[in-house]
Order: structure tokens, then C-alpha cells, then sequence
């Protein structure tokens, strides 16, 4: 399908179409996600050499993990988030060029990809709290958007995020209206910003409700199942077990879970637990009802959006930097119920 043929079933302007495709900010929102859809459903691909050489711009944007971090690749989080990202790549006619770059090089090749043009933007990924990688990028030059944001940075910069603290301190509130005191936190590497945001949200319920924060029930680390599986192990074995655990991914959840039925604890009943839940497409939170009580942003959709908001600033450079700020809503589910009558 050409852009003629498209343009033909939208009923618009080749034009228009076109500038919608490429992100300019005259068209309006409504029709852009009109002609995005559309582009998706009949596989419509720009000429990318073509566009290339009309625009002299590389038609493609730069993702770059470091090397201490490329296990994030496997990671179903990072999947789902490349995957919506694609989606509007391939609507536009661009590429994705991924890199795998030591952790000590990581300054030297945003310059040299700046100095190449290889890339026309970055979306910078895992932010870190006062990450520097964002002065770099400003210095650069490079058109670039961060998924997350950096506390700790004053000035402004381009970002997409989800309300971590927000959705915590939510979560820990919901938890302590059913009853809960000694509620846990089984959180991500807190170097990362988005885990200490929500560090700080769940510290915030607590605070409001005058609960002591007992730094025991407090560990972070890689969000993996054996996290789950051994942390949790650890604190229901104590005399002073916590009837509550509230988790950053739904991967530390199942372990977790584990945990619990090893001890012959009711999920839901005994013990209840509350997860973050990136709506993940092979990972799923249950079928028909959800497993997990949950704070609920779908990563892939913000794949997406982070992608469209760069390839906006790269059409439109002049405009203000993006800065969106996502809300994740509250999933209840099979997993959470009253605290034990003898703890309330």
C-alpha cells in the first residue's frame, strides 16, 4: 500500500496524512491516532531510503542498554515496551537500532552515534536517580525522550512516565483500609528512580496512618521470582510475620505466591498481596478475573507513546519538550482480602 491508497481510505489529504505520520503538531490529536491505527491495520510502510534522502535525516532512533544490564532485553517489560514502540516506528518509516555498550563507554558512544547521525533520537531507558546520561544528551545535542524520569534533576527534559509514587502510596493505602499493619515491600534496584519513587509512595501511606516503617520489611534488588520466593520465605517465618506484601513487578508476586503456599498460607485469605502489573501480553494478571490486585499501566502503550513524542520532537524541534505523566489504576483481584482477624 502507497500513501496515495491510504490517504484514499482515510478520506484525507495526502498531506495531511503524511504530517500526521510524521508527527507534526498542527494536525490534531484525534486525527493522528486515526491515521496511526489505519497505517497499522494495512500494514502501510514508508519508502525509508526515499523519506531518507528527502529529509536527510537516518530514519531510525537509537535504544542503548548497558552491558551490566542486558538481561533487561529478556525481560518481558522491556519486550512489551519495544514492542509498542515498533508499532509507531513502522508507521513512520523508521528504524530501531538497538545497542549493547559497556557500562564505561556509555558517554563515548551516545557521542559518537550523535557525531555519525546513525540515530536521529534516543529513547533513554531504566533512569537512574540523578542520572547523568541526560546532561550528556542535552550536550549532544541528540534529540532524545526518557522513559521514567530522574529525581534530582532540576532542569527541564523530555520524559514519559508512570505515577510511581502515586501508585504505591494508593496500593499501601488500600492495604491498611482492609486491615493490614505489617504490610512488606519487595521493591526493584533502588539506584533506579521508578523504585524509589515508589519506595517513597508506600513510606507516604504508611506516614499518613501513623505506621512505624520497619526497615526489615523493606528489600530490594533484581525483580525476579526468587526474589519473591526468598524474601518472602524469610519474613513469614519470622514470629512477627507481615500479613501484607506489596511488589514491583507481578514476577516477584509468583514467588511470593510460592512462598506462601509452601507455608499453607491462603492467598487472599491469610496473606494478601498487591503487585504492580505492566499489562504484559505474555504474562498475563489472570484470565477472565485477575489474579493479582494490581496497579495497572500497560508498558506497551507507553512503548507507543514514548516513541510518537520523540518522532514529534524530531519533526517539530522548536517545541517544548514533552512531559507526560501516566496514572495506573487500581486492579482489584483474587489476592487480597482482611487481615487476619488476630492482627487487626
Amino acid at each position: 500500500m502507497n500513501l496515495k491508497q491510504l490517504s484514499d481510505i482515510l478520506n484525507l489529504s495526502q498531506t495531511t496524512v503524511s504530517r500526521a505520520l510524521n508527527g507534526y503538531p498542527e494536525v490534531r490529536e484525534a486525527t493522528r491516532r486515526r491515521v496511526m491505527e489505519a497505517a497499522r491495520r494495512y500494514n502501510y510502510t514508508p519508502n525509508t531510503r526515499a523519506k531518507g534522502l528527502a529529509t536527510g535525516r537516518a530514519m531510525s532512533i537509537g535504544h542503548v542498554i548497558p552491558l551490566s544490564r542486558k538481561h533487561e532485553i529478556l525481560n518481558p517489560v522491556f519486550g512489551d515496551f519495544i514492542t509498542g514502540a515498533s508499532e509507531a516506528y513502522v508507521a513512520t518509516g523508521y528504524d530501531l537500532v538497538l545497542s549493547l555498550v559497556p557500562d564505561d563507554v556509555q558517554a563515548e558512544h551516545y557521542r559518537n552515534l550523535g557525531a555519525k547521525g546513525n540515530v536521529d533520537g534516543i529513547i533513554l531507558h531504566g533512569p537512574l536517580v540523578s542520572d547523568s546520561r541526560i546532561e550528556l544528551l542535552r550536550e549532544i545535542g541528540l534529540p532524545f525522550l526518557v522513559h521514567g524520569r530522574s529525581s534530582g534533576i532540576e532542569e527541564t527534559y523530555p520524559y514519559l512516565d508512570m505515577n510511581n509514587r502515586r501508585a504505591f502510596a494508593r496500593a499501601t493505602r488500600h492495604l491498611i483500609e482492609l486491615g493490614h499493619r505489617r504490610i512488606a515491600l519487595l521493591n526493584g534496584d533502588e539506584s533506579m528512580d521508578f523504585a524509589a519513587r515508589r519506595r517513597a509512595g508506600y513510606e507516604d501511606a504508611l506516614r499518613e496512618a501513623g505506621i512505624r516503617i520497619d526497615p526489615s520489611l523493606i528489600v530490594s534488588g533484581e525483580m525476579t521470582e526468587s526474589l519473591g520466593l526468598q524474601a518472602a520465605g524469610e519474613m513469614l517465618d519470622r514470629p512477627e510475620a507481615p500479613t501484607a506484601f506489596l511488589t514491583s513487578s507481578i514476577v516477584i508476586a509468583l514467588g511470593v505466591e510460592r512462598a506462601g503456599f509452601r507455608r499453607g498460607l491462603a492467598i487472599g485469605r491469610d496473606l494478601s498481596i498487591i503487585t504492580h502489573d505492566d499489562a504484559l501480553s505474555y504474562l498475563p494478571n489472570g484470565s477472565d478475573e485477575p489474579l493479582f490486585t494490581a496497579t495497572r499501566s500497560s508498558v506497551r502503550e507507553a512503548g507507543r507513546r514514548c516513541a510518537e513524542l520523540l518522532l514529534a520532537s524530531i519533526a517539530n524541534p522548536d517545541a517544548p519538550p514533552p512531559q507526560e505523566l501516566l496514572e495506573a489504576d487500581l486492579i482489584i483481584g483474587r489476592s487480597t482480602g482482611p487481615a487476619p482477624r488476630k492482627d487487626i
